[in-house]
């Protein structure tokens, strides 16, 4: 398999704000690839150097071959790109735009424009500036997927979408992996993450931190699981189990909360032979899990195409 993004020590600096600093890796025909970070992470910023939009300090990015900057003109022509914040035209209608980007493309197949509107139901009548943010977001969808490019490049996407676009949001992904084409998305989101990508990098401060399966990924994440019992809350039971790395008593000892690395199956299977009142589970932001995992851990950086092969 052939990569068709290798990025090789980039780094971007913006003065005394943060950048990017020696980011390496390698996404491959065929693959969903995420780029996971908390926001201010710097995967814009990687994504905007990919896209030509910005000019990296030093490194090397090339895409299906060809080099990021000097042939930028080629690589559009190939990929779909939605960025992290879209600023179009806000007299026009979301129709207008459509048909205006599937001019610049040379013409695209039209059944499909419809169908990605219908799939992803936007009304194309409304002005630009009359959506929402979450069907601003679906026009910049239906650019970037409308003319079955080779690869997909999306800042956030799923940003401001209800949970039933976002799911249609998964099977379009689905369908473009199944169709061998490839896509790079970014994601502060990590369950976003873990249901569309086959492998992701971690950015943090600017720096890549891992590179891995998703499987992989097991070690960062986190739930925050509040059970209330009808009694004495058994947290002898729940310290047991290996995926809870905490357990602790609250309200006079009926309730009890605990941090669970990985999946919550055997938490939920042991509250089961007591009586609960209640059950609560929350997944913490990135950031939060980010400064629990890597506080004074002293990490140490992994660059991509040493992990990616």
């Amino acid at each position: 398999m052939n990569a068709i993004i290798d990025v090789a020590n980039i780094t971007k600096n913006y003065g005394s704000s943060r950048g990017i600093t020696n980011v390496s890796f390698q996404v491959q025909e065929g693959e969903v690839f995420g780029f996971l970070g908390p926001n201010g992470a710097g995967k814009t910023t990687t994504i905007r150097v990919l896209m030509a939009l910005l000019r990296a300090n030093s490194g090397t990015a090339a895409i299906a071959g060809l080099d990021y900057w000097q042939q930028s003109v080629n690589i559009k022509k190939i990929s779909g790109y939605l960025p992290g914040e879209l600023s179009l035209d806000p007299d026009l209608t979301g129709g207008q735009i459509l048909e205006y980007f599937g001019h610049l493309r040379g013409g695209i197949d039209q059944s499909y424009l419809k169908q990605l509107i219908a799939r992803l139901e936007l009304d194309p009548s409304k002005k630009f500036r009359q959506y929402s943010s979450g069907n601003k977001r679906k026009v910049g969808l239906i650019q970037a997927f409308m003319h079955r490019p080779k690869l997909l490049i999306l800042d956030e996407p799923t940003n401001g979408l209800d949970p039933l676009n976002q799911q249609e949001f998964v099977r379009m992904v689905q369908e473009v992996r199944d169709d061998g084409r490839t896509v790079f998305l970014s994601s502060h989101i990590l369950s976003e993450i873990e249901q569309t990508c086959s492998r992701a990098g971690i950015i943090r401060e600017g720096k890549l931190i891992k590179v891995g399966g998703i499987n992989e990924l097991k070690d960062i994440k986190q739930h925050e699981v509040i059970i209330t019992f009808t009694g004495p809350a058994p947290i002898a039971a729940f310290q047991q189990l290996p995926d809870v790395s905490q357990a602790e008593p609250l309200q006079n000892g009926e309730t009890v909360r605990l941090t669970v690395t990985g999946s919550i199956d055997q938490v939920i299977k042991t509250a089961a032979q007591y009586s609960i009142l209640s059950l609560k589970s929350s997944e913490p932001s990135l950031e939060d899990v980010f400064l629990r995992y890597y506080e004074g851990d002293g990490v140490v950086l992994q660059e991509a195409h040493n992990v990616s092969q």
